[in-house]
């Protein structure tokens, strides 16, 4: 005889998958390095296409890549941009390049839309590559985000360039001003911390990274050799970003999200630079063991 579920027991499984559909998809540990999902932010590679970015993030040991908008899709044609208006065969071919030197694209950014129907277009364009974030500065928009991220289930994390004095209407530098628009949305909207940014606003970004504990998204992960001054970033353990502290709080917090190394200095030659950052979270990780 076949018993009929409980009320409750149906409340409790309806409430629990509920909760299982408000989880974004993990980003697999085979694209981790000591347990964080690193690799590089395209525009680390700005001088160079999208194919070149993608083999460059792998000659530098990097499993993960962060796209942003506008970047030349190839070296052969400057005229061919890649974003979110990209058709599903340029998809393709991206994916192919991807495919070709085992990398995960995870993220894009950062980037705006002028309208609702060009958001969706950003979020359709994420769930072709199967990414785990988008970056954004828009706040004024969270309310449209907001629904899509529901809907596509992709999360999305507000970026902050350095404060800007004469544009006092620029807030998100400030962690705190990011907290305040995100604290009260989705779990799947948080921060991506710029840590190269907030030091040139004069921030420490470990103290950054815990005052937004659960709502890290990604992480645009630059050392500095000072606070409060716009410097080129420098290789990781070299600086005052105390990277390890900033390895040890995350791991703390549970985070799950991408690291991207986002490198502006030595444009045309960064791959050894890029992949010292590398080696140093390798060596975080084999010092822990």
């Amino acid at each position: 005889m076949l018993m009929k579920p409980s009320l409750s027991l149906t409340i409790s499984l309806a409430v629990a998958l509920n909760l299982f559909s408000l989880m974004a998809a993990p980003i697999p540990d085979d694209a981790k390095i000591s347990g964080f999902a690193l690799g590089c932010q395209a525009y680390t590679f700005n001088r160079f296409s999208v194919f070149e970015a993608i083999e460059k993030t792998a000659q530098a040991g990097g499993k993960i890549i962060e796209f942003y908008p506008g970047q030349k899709l190839t070296k052969e044609d400057a005229n061919l941009k890649w974003d979110h208006h990209a058709t599903d065969e340029t998809i393709q071919q991206v994916k192919d390049q991807l495919a070709k030197f085992n990398i995960r694209a995870v993220n894009y950014g950062v980037v705006g839309a002028g309208n609702a129907a060009e958001w969706r277009l950003i979020f359709e364009f994420a769930k072709k590559l199967d990414l785990y974030g988008i970056t954004t500065e828009s706040v004024n928009d969270l309310d449209v985000i907001e629904k899509l991220v529901k809907e596509f289930d992709i999360r999305v994390g507000i970026h902050e360039h350095a404060r800007r004095p004469n544009a006092p209407d620029y807030k998100v530098w400030d962690p705190n001003y990011v907290l305040s628009v995100v604290k009260d949305r989705d779990q799947r909207i948080g921060a991506c911390a710029d840590t190269g940014h907030w030091a040139t606003s004069g921030i420490k970004p470990l103290d950054g990274i815990k005052l937004l504990k659960g709502r890290i998204i990604s992480l645009h992960l630059k050392e500095r050799k000072e606070i409060g001054k716009q410097q080129p970033d420098a290789i990781y353990g070299t600086g005052v970003s105390d990277v390890k502290g900033i390895l040890d709080e995350l791991k703390a917090q549970g985070f799950q999200g991408n690291i991207s190394i986002e490198y502006e200095n030595n444009w045309d030659h960064s791959v050894p630079d890029v992949a010292q950052c590398v080696g140093f979270v390798r060596g975080y990780g084999a010092a822990a063991h």
